[in-house]
């Protein structure tokens, strides 16, 4: 999968798949179940590691879970996004950084994460030969704040002209959404607040597949109860543990 066959899927209104991951069994099961993009995301440090920030993520954790998923995937395109903050430290730090996590890393495009704040990064990274995914909307890198559609559109419009190859439109709705779809001829993907509107959408693997504890007492809004599922395997291997009976899979 390329970012230029992608572009391909978008002109022939053909939807493109996305999940976010953190680990190579993960990354097997979504490489044959077809989907189109695994994205390693800084998201790792909140739900997998338990942090309660992504800015806290450095970049050596992201290469090395980005390692973790490379050697899960065949298929997929590999996306892995940028900490913090090689970003902030400008265009030639953003260029040794995204080579990093393509050299050392294995991803195939890196995301940016409130790109349209770094326009000039965007234009350096692709321009030493490394696609980017450029994430813009509502983000934590830039504190949360939404503009006006118009102002997305412009957004957009740039981050495209500077060279970027995919779209991450975070909390697109269903006005601005379609507006900036229609604006740029590369891929605009989205999680959440997106909708059928964009051209393909990215969900993280917990939420799609129920993996939250919280899931154990309330169904989840996912395609799955995952949660519940281990619940009720590490309860019965426990029950057979302490009243003496073989485990499973010995």
């Amino acid at each position: 999968m390329t970012p230029a066959e992608l572009k391909a899927w978008k002109r022939d209104g053909r939807k493109i798949v996305g999940v976010v991951a953190w680990d190579v069994q993960t990354a097997r099961i979504l490489d044959r179940a077809g989907v189109d993009i695994v994205s390693v995301g800084d998201s790792v440090g909140i739900n997998l590691w338990g942090r309660d920030d992504p800015l806290e993520v450095t970049m050596d954790e992201m290469v090395l879970v980005c390692r973790a998923v490379r050697r899960g995937v065949t298929r997929a395109l590999v996306s892995c996004d940028f900490p913090y903050g090689p970003l902030q430290d400008g265009a030639a730090s953003a260029v040794r950084a995204a080579g990093r996590l393509v050299s050392e890393g294995g991803a195939d495009i890196v995301k940016l994460d409130g790109a349209a704040d770094h326009l000039d990064a965007v234009a350096a990274v692709a321009a030493s030969g490394v696609p980017v995914f450029a994430q813009f909307g509502a983000t934590p890198q830039t504190g949360g704040r939404m503009e006006g559609s118009a102002e997305l559109v412009a957004q957009a419009t740039a981050l495209e002209e500077a060279g970027a190859s995919l779209l991450d439109f975070t909390h697109s709705g269903p006005v601005a959404g379609p507006a900036v779809v229609a604006a740029v001829g590369i891929p605009v993907l989205g999680g959440l607040g997106g909708g059928p509107w964009l051209d393909g959408r990215i969900r993280m693997i917990h939420r799609a597949t129920g993996y939250d504890v919280q899931a154990i007492d309330e169904e989840p809004q996912a395609y799955a109860n995952l949660a519940r599922a281990t619940f009720d395997a590490i309860s019965a291997y426990a029950d057979d543990v302490r009243t003496g009976r073989q485990i499973r899979g010995a």
